[in-house]
């Protein structure tokens, strides 16, 4: 990891994109490498907000010891949207939730575990202001997990967060058809795809559900296990897609039983001692299997970019 650690030391990845060779610049985006971060906004989370998940925790919301661990133990960025945008991720896990008894019924938050302090429309002006500044940088934006949506206005809702996208990001936005690649894109001055895992087809703006792989566990060998498998046999073609290096806490009771016995840890301690182990596989896989986006938790530790872009010109990417 010294080699890769001195790398991005030395180099700086915020405009990756337009330095790749130009050979790189036909190719279909799911043709080419891209990092990604996996709940992109978890280093915002709010220690006052109710508890969205796990279920089994819900009802422990009001216990301050409670949340306290929770957010220790969901809190996997470190870094702000601004800061990971200019380390070079260009892929973002965006979890969005409603905030119980919010007098604004349209204003929304991101989440994991809790919710975050700043709303969704504030972030993305950041975002839509980062991507005026970087007209070649491409932006892809997940939108899913939507959580208090009441079924009774989710639509209203729904609606109301894509047209603030389709106002807000305007002209910048990519359609589906034709694929895009690089320099599609710059031809065309579009740098930012939205991805919403809600029916949303009518719009030709607005892009469908990514698929996102990963080990669903924190054991280092079953993520890697699982992510070989879908590289070597079930990998998705004409598509864009995501290989999640996070690690993943049980879901059940069981997570108690799991932070209990490492109190005095949090799982973006336990990344960063993952991180390299898992660099080395994606450097070894990625020569043999190409892949997509590769997301990852603490995404702005040395290396994990530099380990990413560098698959794009170590291996020339086939469409």
């Amino acid at each position: 990891m010294s080699a890769q650690k001195g790398r991005s030391e030395d180099r700086s990845y915020t405009d990756w994109m337009s330095q790749l060779p130009p050979e790189l610049h036909n190719n279909p985006l799911h043709n080419l490498t891209i990092p990604g971060s996996h709940d992109s906004m978890s280093y915002d989370l709010d220690l006052s907000s109710a508890i969205i998940e796990p279920d089994g925790l819900k009802k422990l919301s009001k216990m301050y010891c409670v949340r306290k661990i929770l957010y220790k133990w969901a809190r996997t960025q470190e870094e702000s949207i601004l800061k990971q945008l200019n380390a070079g991720v260009r892929y973002f896990d965006l979890r969005i939730a409603r905030k119980d008894n919010d007098p604004d019924p349209n204003r929304l938050y991101f989440y994991h575990g809790l919710l975050t302090q700043t709303d969704v429309e504030t972030i993305l002006r950041v975002m839509n202001d980062w991507a005026e500044r970087h007209p070649k940088e491409i932006l892809i934006l997940s939108f899913s997990h939507f959580k208090g949506f009441v079924k009774r206005y989710e639509d209203q809702l729904h609606c109301h967060l894509i047209n603030f996208i389709k106002t807000l990001f305007g002209a910048k936005l990519c359609k589906r058809y034709p694929f895009p690649t690089l320099k599609s894109c710059w031809e065309n001055g579009t740098n930012v795809i939205i991805s919403y895992d809600y029916p949303a087809n009518m719009h030709q703006e607005i892009w469908g559900k990514i698929p996102y792989y990963y080990g669903n566990s924190m054991d280092i060998t079953k993520v890697e296990t699982k992510l070989c498998c879908v590289l070597e046999r079930d990998r998705p073609y004409q598509c864009l897609f995501v290989c999640g290096l996070n690690l993943t806490l049980p879901e059940d009771h069981k997570i108690l039983k799991y932070i209990f016995f490492r109190m005095w840890d949090n799982l973006a301690k336990v990344i960063e001692r993952s991180l390299p182990r898992l660099l080395h596989w994606v450097s070894q896989q990625g020569a043999k299997t190409p892949m997509n986006i590769v997301a990852s938790d603490v995404v702005t530790q040395d290396g994990f970019v530099a380990t990413v872009v560098q698959l794009n010109t170590q291996k020339h990417v086939k469409a």
